[in-house]
């Protein structure tokens, strides 16, 4: 499942100019698809920060 969400998210983000919106677009993706009651920015990174090891601009 995540690796084709991984290439539908790399499709709807492809038009986006710069690397950094495209990986933060797939960050925000997934943050909106995983479990938690809210979803304001902060719990949800934290959230894949936990889940996935990624934080910070790593392109």
């Amino acid at each position: 499942m995540r690796g084709e969400l991984e290439d539908f998210a790399a499709e709807v983000f492809e038009p986006f100019a710069r690397n950094d919106q495209r990986r933060w677009g797939r960050v925000n993706l997934r943050g909106l698809l995983t479990d938690g009651q809210r979803k304001p920015v902060e719990p949800m990174a934290a959230r894949l920060v936990r889940r996935f090891g990624h934080h910070g601009d790593q392109g």
